[in-house]
């Protein structure tokens, strides 16, 4: 009877003991992997708002995971930094801040158009036919002519076309901004804007001008019609044009 007495608070203390380590154990892991670092991206120096990212813009950091923000990107590779690519910033992130998911949106309306208007030049809106929306694409360059009548030296008038822009970058074609969307955004995307242009005459693309060319083709769409050609992959080559007209062609 005495042993029993003596054995069952010993029972108690050793389950007790097991049971402190047991926590002890698993708050020294939680605290061990609260302390654990990882390798996350931060901006290497202040990137303003509706800001088109790329990888230069970027650094990493090492911090503890239990500072590192829930939708942070952290680094496992080196590819891993290409994630950012083309995306653009929602708001400002200052340098050092972590780079976060939720701070980011794909080339898309909702980051506008003028993210993707290079320095110098402006954004300008073109017709074309709802055919060539699915050919052309952001990247691409076109050239711009204007057919009208024109008055000739002896009086009559004739119509002519005229190259009046040529080497010109597309920006946007539709609302389709480019690159920033994974497969399945993008045939998204693709399906809405298909279905609200399904009845329209026309589709367009945005063209970045300079603000010379961009008076002219101002002045060609209130003069005559304007047609869009597109240019073979890396073609950047300029050319003299003279106007056509069927008394050239045919004389």
């Amino acid at each position: 009877m005495e042993k029993k007495g003596v054995l069952i608070p010993m029972v108690l203390a050793m389950l007790a003991a097991i049971f402190y380590l047991m926590v002890l154990t698993s708050k020294e892991r939680a605290l061990s992997r609260d302390y654990e670092t990882a390798k996350v991206m931060v901006a290497a120096a202040d990137i303003p708002e509706r800001t088109v990212l790329h990888s230069n813009m970027v650094t990493t950091e090492d911090i503890p995971r239990k500072f590192m923000q829930q939708d942070a990107f952290e680094i496992k590779t080196p590819s891993d930094m290409k994630q950012i690519e083309n995306l653009v910033t929602r708001v400002r992130i200052p340098q050092g801040n972590q780079v976060t998911q939720s701070s980011l949106v794909s080339l898309s309306p909702e980051s506008g158009l003028s993210v993707k208007i290079p320095p110098g030049y402006r954004g300008a809106m073109l017709p074309i036919d709802p055919e060539m929306k699915a050919l052309i694409k952001p990247g691409d360059r076109v050239d711009v002519l204007v057919t009208f009548e024109a008055q000739m030296t002896d009086g009559h008038k004739e119509k002519v076309t005229a190259t009046i822009l040529q080497n010109v970058l597309v920006i946007a074609v539709g609302t389709n901004l480019g690159q920033g969307m994974n497969a399945a955004q993008f045939k998204k995307m693709s399906a809405a804007a298909d279905k609200a242009s399904a009845f329209a005459e026309k589709a367009s693309i945005a063209l970045a001008l300079n603000p010379n060319e961009a008076q002219y083709l101002a002045l060609s769409e209130q003069t005559g019609n304007t047609t869009v050609v597109l240019r073979g992959l890396g073609d950047v080559e300029m050319h003299p044009m003279e106007m056509a007209s069927f008394r050239k062609l045919f004389r």
